[in-house]
């Protein structure tokens, strides 16, 4: 049985690249894209390698940016652009294979195991592209070649920019075991801290490690994470359809001042579930969970989550969980700088399940009739035609 063929395409500093290509003249100059500091969202979403040599980093305050480089020149987001480009790209990929899973705006997983007799091998695929985005697109491109999705995400990372880089079943081990464990994907800080606590540094570790030892440590993460390391990776390029249903919907907000107090948290999960459950209403969707995600004004980041026996697409529902979920689990030993709230665990009408839970059907029935006119209201005059009285 062959192995298959799978490239991971990384458009390098995605962000800063195409907003230098409508700046030209910023060319050669450091160049950071950031938030903007009126609506407190003041850290750079991205930077373009001129700035990355000065130390800058993705998700820091603009302020630390400049004291690293006094000299860094900072562009607000052009979104229209970014999703324009990242169009352009895909529509390159599709000249060599139609098995493309896009891992945001700037990356895609292609499978082009079908490809070669056409195209040559990986290799000589990865460098038609990657010169083809470079000449059309004017932005360049890394690209990782492998036998699985993860080790090729894995070389795209280790040579940048505009590189290519092979693992293969022959090399990986030579490659990748001396890495350190975190730049495997999936593998984040705390998974980093359990690893480190039984002396596991590097991938290479992780595969000498027992997988026994690894399930004890991190539960059925820890199989995966074994897998991983060795190259047994089988998961699929999965092509997305117009009819997939999302896994999860969300919104969140930086405010214009901290939250201080349960009260403004508890206003802006009103909000949020009204535009969640109008997005699961018209999907056919329900949420049998939900996720609160919190950031401090140490830019400290947690998430809570809690799944529920009975399922919900009620705004007030909604609100009301992700609030018991925030008040159980903080306390405001300092002010929140963002608060988000996602639906989780979603399923369609038919799969999900409604149940009398704690004898509050007849409310949450009452509710829903509440929802159902105001979903009929806002298709009709639009999202802002009708809100809460809490949030005027």
């Amino acid at each position: 049985m062959y192995d298959r063929i799978i490239l991971h395409c990384d458009l390098n500093n995605f962000f800063a690249s195409v907003s230098i290509l409508f700046n030209p003249t910023l060319k050669g100059l450091p160049v950071a894209v950031c938030g903007s500091k009126e609506e407190r969202h003041g850290i750079v979403l991205a930077k373009n390698e001129i700035a990355k040599q000065f130390g800058i980093k993705t998700a820091e305050p603009i302020y630390q940016a400049k004291n690293k480089c006094p000299e860094l020149i900072t562009l607000p987001p052009i979104m229209d652009k970014y999703e324009e480009y990242s169009k352009k790209a895909q529509s390159i990929y599709r000249r060599y294979t139609d098995m493309i899973e896009p891992f945001g705006i700037d990356e895609c997983w292609l499978d082009v195991t079908g490809s070669t007799v056409l195209f040559g091998s990986g290799e000589q695929i990865a460098e038609k592209i990657k010169e083809e985005v470079k000449k059309e697109l004017g932005i360049t491109l890394s690209v990782g070649v492998s036998f699985n999705k993860i080790f090729a995400k894995l070389g795209s990372d280790m040579k940048k920019p505009d590189a290519i880089t092979v693992i293969s079943r022959e090399n990986f081990k030579e490659k990748i075991w001396h890495l350190p464990a975190s730049d495997l994907l999936f593998v984040g800080k705390k998974t980093i801290e359990k690893l480190n606590n039984i002396g596991i540094y590097t991938i290479g570790d992780i595969a000498k490690c027992s997988e026994a030892t690894l399930v004890r440590i991190l539960g059925k993460n820890g199989s995966d994470l074994y897998k991983n390391s060795i190259g047994d990776n089988n998961s699929p390029v999965c092509t997305p359809k117009a009819e997939d249903k999302p896994k999860s919907i969300g919104k969140s907000i930086t405010a214009s001042k901290d939250f201080t107090d349960n009260y403004a948290v508890w206003k802006a999960f009103l909000s949020f579930s009204e535009y969640i459950c109008h997005k699961l209403r018209k999907e056919n969707l329900f949420a049998g969970g939900v996720q609160v995600h919190i950031r401090t004004a140490s830019l400290s980041v947690k998430e809570f989550s809690l799944t529920f026996d009975d399922m919900t697409n009620c705004s007030l529902t909604l609100a009301k969980r992700g609030y018991k979920i925030f008040c159980d689990n903080y306390t405001f030993g300092e002010p929140l700088r963002s608060v988000g709230l996602r639906a989780i665990n979603l399923k369609n009408q038919n799969n999900a399940v409604q149940q009398d839970i704690f004898g509050n059907d007849l409310i949450e029935r009452k509710n829903e009739k509440i929802d159902d006119s105001l979903f009929k209201l806002r298709n009709k005059f639009g999202n802002s035609s009708i809100k809460r009285g809490t949030n005027l």
